[in-house]
């Protein structure tokens, strides 16, 4: 079963192991910007005055992600630093979208972006984005097929803009909705 979330839903939980240490919260995700999928969380203290750690944690590292923790086996699953949370060798560093405007590939402008919808699971990607409107509504907007990124643009296919949801529970049939349209009318791209 896919499990949709926020990112703003996965920063600031906290990150504790098996055995019920808590050993930092989550600041920020990283995503790989080739894949969509999350390469890894930098963490931060828990408590109001705790600043960041300077550690980061890998995706592969993280045995569950749930509704109310980010849980690991031990401690060892934490990275000594945060230099994971940078870009590869051969990979530019990422974007941050948030505040960016959504565009069809048409032309037709959809909104500004404000979140980053997750798909949860063994490979957590990018399934989404929350859109403000022109209109000044909020609305969840699924991405598939060929979707550019950059720090100026996100650029979706034309058929995105008749697919969105007002929450989380409608979310899973936009998305559905959107690759079954995509797979029957590619000329949508």
């Amino acid at each position: 079963m896919t499990v949709y979330m926020r990112a703003s839903e996965i920063t600031r939980k906290p990150v504790v192991t098996l055995a019920g240490e808590d050993v930092g919260q989550v600041k920020d995700l990283v995503f790989d910007a080739s894949t969509g999928g999350i390469r890894c969380f930098t963490l931060a203290g828990r408590g109001l005055l705790s600043g960041p750690l300077h550690r980061a944690l890998l995706w592969e590292n993280v045995h569950a992600l749930g509704p109310h923790a980010v849980m690991v086996r031990d401690e060892n699953a934490l990275e000594e630093d945060d230099s994971a949370a940078g870009p590869g060798e051969e990979e530019r560093a990422g974007v941050n979208v948030l505040g960016v405007a959504i565009t069809t590939r048409g032309g037709a402008q959809l909104g500004t972006v404000t979140d980053a919808v997750v798909s949860t699971g063994r490979t957590p990607v990018v399934a989404g984005y929350e859109v403000e409107t022109v209109e000044h509504r909020r609305v969840l907007m699924p991405v598939a097929g060929p979707v550019t990124v950059s720090g100026e643009r996100v650029l979706v296919p034309d058929a995105t803009a008749e697919h969105s949801a007002g929450d989380l529970g409608g979310f899973g049939t936009a998305v559905e909705s959107l690759r079954d349209r995509l797979r029957h009318d590619p000329r949508k791209e």
